[in-house]
């Protein structure tokens, strides 16, 4: 990415660090260069051919190259470089494994997919599928209904959003499922169709999906455990209920025409209460009365036979599901009820999303389509945490940042704490380690920050919230620097101690100071902890809607350490430690040796 001039509050603070370092001499060379990208970048893998390749890569000049030297023009174009950024550039390529079972990844997941608006009047549109697709979504909801003329439609149940038909968007969802992402994608369907037009929908799902569609179990895995992504790669797995196996005996046989309960899942997916919930509170009259009870939908063969790793079946209790639940069955709950048990249970709910997927939905009563913070559903491990992809704010940013890592591929490698190997971790409980980590970052400027369409003078100030488990989750903002959009410049520093890092989010925002007490969103950038890169650091802004705001940036510095404890004495020492390691930077000294006067 080609980025614009450094203003002069950025370039004056890189020409400083540029002089430490060039000693008076008109060019860097290549081993001051390498005790740069040690000291101060802390890449301490770097060697004379990395400084080197950096040189024949930013340095113009062809006299500074022979002399295998740097200038300073070439110093700022490797500073303002991607390779710079703060964000892992190893980590915009898948990297992690992808050969763990299903449960051992966040999946980026959509509610209610179809929708471009709230659930009650919005627009139903198939352009939603391929939005949430091209950001990497993995889990995608389908809601159906009976239509006209035998066509299965997809509409939020009795509510007033515009419907679309099913066909259109399985031939959507097969012209954009591997896109961005080769890793496979799950189709969950919220069923309320006959069982004629069910079978339409399975006609549907075969005819048009074709090979992409997994109608088989792989043969080549052991029982009782999930395959992984690389296992299904470029498949669409089909997530309902299912009809449950036949016994066959004189007895079945004599019975079979009578279709009754084998027909149907009796522990009915507790998604079906989301349509329900709605047709109670908006279009219900409120009589007294005994309630009459729902019909309930008869699962046909044909549909049935599709759904293979992923079954649905109703959550009863962490007990239940361990001595009963199969390793292809899946649960999902409403917020509410996955939030009391989180709080209340979380080491038997990190326990239960190690051997079986969990999906999280937002509540029936969220007619704006507004979301939950799935923060709290992955410190316990949920894979399939859905959320409103079309409905913007600090939960799509959230998920954003985490679905950012592994290449965007939207499949994300739970951290060692969520795995089996662990059987102990309850992220309510706070004294995770001996060993917590200890992070310093410096907001130190800001560039060309994006102004209201008033024109009317930005008062800027920079907010770093750190999103993990409880005792992790703090925020901490910069002072206001009064109308400046340009070249902010705040040179604050921040102090955290994080216990379990792995699950951190760390989000920069951006906002305009316009009250006393108000302050509105500019910009924003969210990324995982574990892919922040230490050093001298730019952050690319992002819009209210996830699109880059290039140029918009700040620069930070950024540096963590694993401490022996949480004492004073001990944060004393780390910030010593900053001090006498490096930093040959005048104005950063300054403020290492503030924050050793308040402590």
């Amino acid at each position: 990415m080609k980025r614009s001039k450094a203003p002069t509050t950025r370039r004056a603070e890189i020409q400083q660090l540029y002089q430490s370092y060039s000693a008076g001499m008109t060019s860097l060379p290549a081993s001051a260069l390498l005790k740069f990208l040690h000291k101060e970048q802390m890449e301490l893998t770097a060697d004379e051919d990395t400084a080197e390749s950096l040189i024949d890569r930013y340095e113009i000049e062809e006299t500074a190259r022979e002399n295998r030297s740097m200038t300073f023009e070439g110093f700022l174009r490797y500073m303002e470089s991607k390779v710079c950024c703060v964000f892992n550039q190893a980590h915009t390529s898948v990297y992690q494994d992808m050969d763990q079972p299903l449960t051992s990844y966040f999946i980026s997941s959509s509610h209610n997919t179809y929708l471009t608006g709230d659930q009650l009047i919005g627009k139903s549109h198939l352009d939603a599928y391929v939005w949430a697709l091209r950001k990497g979504c993995r889990c995608l909801e389908i809601d159906t209904w009976d239509g006209p003329d035998m066509e299965p439609i997809v509409y939020h149940g009795y509510t007033l959003t515009t419907k679309i038909l099913f066909k259109d968007v399985i031939t959507t969802v097969a012209q954009h499922a591997f896109e961005v992402s080769p890793y496979p994608v799950i189709l969950s369907l919220e069923n309320h169709c006959s069982q004629q037009q069910q079978e339409v929908m399975a006609q549907y799902l075969v005819s048009i999906l074709g090979d992409m569609l997994l109608t088989a179990p792989l043969d080549h895995l052991a029982g009782g455990e999930l395959p992984s992504p690389n296992d299904l790669k470029c498949k669409i797995l089909i997530k309902n209920k299912k009809k449950k196996p036949r016994i066959k005996t004189e007895q079945a046989t004599e019975e079979s025409a009578d279709e009754g309960e084998e027909d149907y899942d009796d522990l009915e997916d507790e998604e079906d209460d989301e349509d329900h919930q709605t047709k109670t509170k908006f279009w219900s009259p409120r009589k007294a009365g005994p309630k009459k009870e729902e019909k309930k939908v008869v699962i046909a063969e044909a549909l049935s036979d599709l759904v293979i790793y992923t079954r649905s079946v109703k959550f009863i209790g962490f007990s239940h599901s361990r001595d009963h639940q199969s390793h292809f069955e899946n649960t999902s709950m409403a917020e509410k009820k996955a939030r009391k048990l989180a709080s209340g249970s979380g080491l038997n709910f990190v326990q239960h999303n190690q051997r079986f997927l969990t999906r999280i939905y937002p509540a029936g009563s969220r007619m704006s389509s507004s979301n939950y913070n799935p923060q709290e559903f992955w410190n316990v491990g949920s894979q399939l945490v859905a959320l409103n992809f079309q409905s913007l704010g600090l939960p799509m940013d959230l998920n954003d940042g985490r679905f950012q890592d592994n290449g965007g591929c939207g499949y994300v490698l739970k951290p060692a704490v969520l795995l089996p190997s662990d059987r102990s971790f309850d992220p309510i409980c706070s004294r995770h380690r001996l060993k917590p980590t200890h992070l310093l970052l410096k907001v130190i400027s800001g560039s060309n920050l994006p102004v209201s369409r008033s024109n009317k003078g930005l008062d800027p100030f920079v907010r770093v919230e750190i999103h993990g488990i409880p005792s992790d989750s703090r925020k901490k903002n910069t002072q206001t620097v009064k109308n400046n959009s340009l070249s902010p410049h705040w040179d604050s520093d921040m102090n955290f101690i994080i216990s379990v890092p792995e699950l951190c989010l760390i989000r920069f925002c951006v906002r305009d100071q316009t009250g006393l007490l108000s302050s509105e969103f500019v910009g924003q950038y969210t990324l995982p902890f574990t892919s922040m890169m230490k050093g001298y650091r730019w952050v690319p802004l992002r819009s209210r809607d996830g699109c880059s705001l290039d140029p918009a940036s700040l620069f930070i510095f950024v540096c963590s350490s694993v401490t022996e404890t949480k004492s004073k004495k001990k944060k004393t020492g780390f910030l010593k430690l900053l001090l006498n390691v490096g930093h040959p930077n005048k104005i950063f000294h300054n403020h290492l040796r503030w924050s050793l006067a308040k402590n």
